[in-house]
């Protein structure tokens, strides 16, 4: 992490260009974390105002929205992403990882050959890790991995990625019906109307995803279709594009944005993060 003398030029911590500010912006007001810092540095928590464009399901622009979401201020916003992200990640870990040491390896109970007179080394057992099939030195054992997180830092962090992101964010009307059958080339078709390149990485975030809409989208490899039980900081970093529907904007105005009152005193202690998602990747399959 940047020192504070250090400028912060990005929230990407990945490969990901969705906070890398571009010349060509779509939106008349966006947040960018490309800043100097000021003399009088502001800690308190505001909330950044996005225009987003609605576009139709034949592409064409038929109105504008808001996203009005809470922000963590510059000074801090990059850590309180990355400690969100962090927690993710490790709590994805199953621990399971395991190995036995020489004493755990059945065997290697007779010495091999006597100690003297063979002009070879030395050996008490065929199990000690200088040799093959013996015990492993320090290896890993099963453990938890898991980190606490309070749920308003975790909102926040969620909030300040997705401010972040608007300035690749678009907003497409309800096109749940609009597919009679799944047919992945007429998705793809769809998303060059919206100006969207298939080869980019690119999420959906709706509230109900239809069936048709799913199996329609399932075998696009840059493409995650996403619910609000399922929106996860990862995906959020890891897109080139954010779709959303007038629905989905609604909702979060209203859960991460400034006049949210579902904070009480017990969302300051600390909770163990157990967020299921669609679709898990190997990060958080493979035992480490």
């Amino acid at each position: 992490m940047a020192t504070s003398a250090t400028t912060l030029s990005s929230l990407s911590f990945f490969s990901s260009s969705l906070f890398l500010s571009s010349p060509s912006s779509k939106l008349s007001t966006s947040l960018s974390f490309s800043f100097k810092p000021s003399s009088n540095p502001s800690l308190s928590i505001s909330s950044q105002l996005s225009t987003l464009p609605i576009l139709s399901f034949t592409g064409e622009k038929i109105g504008e929205t808001y996203l009005d979401l809470k922000s963590a201020p510059p000074e801090t916003a990059r850590a309180v992403v990355h400690r969100a992200i962090i927690t993710d990640l490790q709590n994805k870990r199953r621990g399971t990882a395991s190995t036995l040491t020489r004493g755990e390896v059945r065997g290697g109970g007779k010495k091999p050959y006597p100690q003297k007179k063979t002009g070879r080394a030395r050996r008490g057992s065929t199990r000690t890790p200088l040799r093959p099939g013996g015990g492993v030195i320090f290896g890993p054992k099963p453990r938890d991995w898991s980190v606490k997180i309070n749920k308003k830092e975790k909102r926040l962090a969620i909030s300040t990625a997705l401010s972040s992101a608007a300035e690749n964010t678009i907003v497409v009307e309800d096109f749940g019906d609009k597919f009679e059958k799944p047919k992945t080339k007429g998705f793809i078709e769809a998303l060059k109307r919206w100006g969207l390149d298939p080869k980019q990485k690119s999420m959906f975030l709706m509230m109900e995803v239809p069936e048709t809409v799913n199996k329609s989208s399932r075998n696009i490899g840059t493409l995650r279709m996403l619910t609000p039980r399922t929106l996860n900081l990862f995906d959020i970093l890891n897109c080139d594009n954010l779709v959303l529907t007038p629905d989905t904007v609604d909702y979060l105005n209203g859960r991460y944005g400034e006049d949210y009152e579902g904070d009480t005193e017990d969302d300051n202690e600390e909770y163990e993060e157990k967020e299921e998602q669609s679709g898990e990747d190997e990060n958080g399959d493979a035992a480490q």
